[in-house]
């Protein structure tokens, strides 16, 4: 009964999965001042590092720990708690479809169409929501653990782990073989690979708790096997490379994942090779001089894309420069381009979206910008209060599936550990 609601292809609100859809109404004082005490109770350091982290701390605390607390109570759901008869793969396969493809007016049984930034809302999407689900619940229940040190936290979300990654009963197979299929023409995509940006946070946040010996040493290695051969995936499989070889977006997210994966893993070659796509690949083919991305602007739905892409991009100059220590951010093109010119292109038309200059997006207009990490990493990095208080003012989460799915990090406070 739970897993139908859980993963119920209508549900009116998308947050409910994820326990979340009373918890941004929760700014009265009695409830903001035990996150208040608790950082008082951190370790004083008069870094800009640890200020930086009890911003971010000061904002999240609340609702991380009314949302790990909700999830203490509710049980994983892997890819085995949900199938559909069109997936060419078995039980343990992710599936997923097109979102842009739709049946042919013209032709109702034959392949299906391209509506390119119009979602069909009868595709297959409970796989999609259950790792989303799992992204949201065991990153929560980790942040909370290293919030508090209670061990509760840390057990609840190493279940999460073992039912995706190790459990032979429950895990998912380490690859996207079956991801964004086409009824009537692909039984898959490499750009599949892209629903895998809901990996990330878990990851982070499963090597934190591993620096902090939550984790033991077999279900450690169980989980660096899995995406040992989920990275031989994306390296090996020709739609692994598809997508490696895609300049948009798409690309920037296979290198997201990569980059970090390969930090799991201990794989040094595939971290430089990340790091080496960055400055010769990614930069060159999507940046503009004015610090603007074409290849999103020319989409139907150009302010959602060119958001989703800074975000993407941002979170992979941030992973990058924490790996090699250097400043990604400023590091420019011949054009003097750089990953900090990208985020302050949008800044403007995040504060004020009105000034867009071009057309509305087709669809999901009205629910954005939201509290984007590339407007809180490039602040960080620039020393730039704006934009830091401008991540503060937005909304922190978006209030559609649409939205969640282009939305793969939610506790920054993740990313800014660093052992407090």
């Amino acid at each position: 009964m739970m897993g139908k609601l859980l993963l119920n292809l209508r549900q009116r609100n998308p947050l409910r999965p994820f326990g979340l859809e009373a918890l941004f109404h929760s700014a009265s004082l009695p409830r903001i001042l035990p996150a208040l005490l608790l950082l008082l109770l951190m370790n004083a350091c008069s870094s800009r590092e640890e200020v930086l982290y009890k911003l971010v701390a000061t904002r999240d605390i609340p609702w991380i720990l009314d949302s790990a607390n909700v999830y203490l109570d509710l049980q994983p759901l892997t890819v085995t708690a949900a199938s559909c008869a069109r997936s060419a793969g078995g039980l343990h396969d992710f599936y997923s479809e097109g979102d842009y493809w739709w049946p042919d007016p013209e032709n109702p049984e034959g392949p299906y169409i391209r509506r390119d930034g119009e979602t069909n809302p009868d595709n297959f999407t409970a796989h999609r929501q259950a790792m989303r689900r799992m992204s949201f619940q065991s990153s929560a229940l980790s942040a909370a653990y290293l919030l508090t040190g209670k061990e509760k936290y840390a057990d609840k979300a190493l279940e999460h782990f073992r039912a995706w990654f190790v459990d032979p009963e429950t895990r998912m197979n380490p690859n996207m073989e079956y991801a964004q299929a086409i009824s009537g023409r692909v039984t898959g995509r490499g750009v599949g690979l892209i629903d895998g940006i809901h990996f990330a946070e878990p990851v982070q946040a499963f090597m934190l708790m591993r620096r902090k010996g939550a984790v033991d040493d077999q279900t450690f290695h169980a989980v660096q096997d899995w995406f040992r051969e989920f990275t031989v995936f994306m390296t090996q499989h020709p739609y692994g490379i598809d997508e490696r070889e895609r300049t948009n977006n798409h690309g920037s997210c296979w290198v997201m994942q990569a980059a970090l994966f390969a930090e799991l893993t201990g794989n040094d070659s595939l971290k430089s090779y990340c790091l080496k796509r960055f400055r010769t690949v990614l930069l060159p083919n999507q940046l503009a001089a004015d610090g603007s991305f074409p290849l999103e602007l020319a989409r139907t739905k150009a302010y959602g894309y060119s958001l989703f892409n800074l975000d993407a991009l941002g979170i992979v100059t941030r992973i990058l420069s924490t790996q090699t220590g250097e400043d990604l951010w400023t590091w420019s093109l011949p054009e003097g381009q750089n990953m900090l010119s990208a985020v302050r292109y949008m800044q403007p038309f995040i504060h004020d979206k009105t000034i867009w200059p071009l057309p509305p997006d087709v669809m999901y207009w009205d629910e954005w910008p939201l509290r984007h990490p590339a407007l809180l990493f490039a602040g960080i990095a620039a020393d730039d209060k704006e934009l830091m208080k401008l991540w503060t003012q937005l909304p922190p989460l978006p209030s559609t599936d649409e939205g969640l799915r282009n939305f793969p990090l939610r506790f920054p406070l993740l990313w800014l550990y660093a052992g407090h």
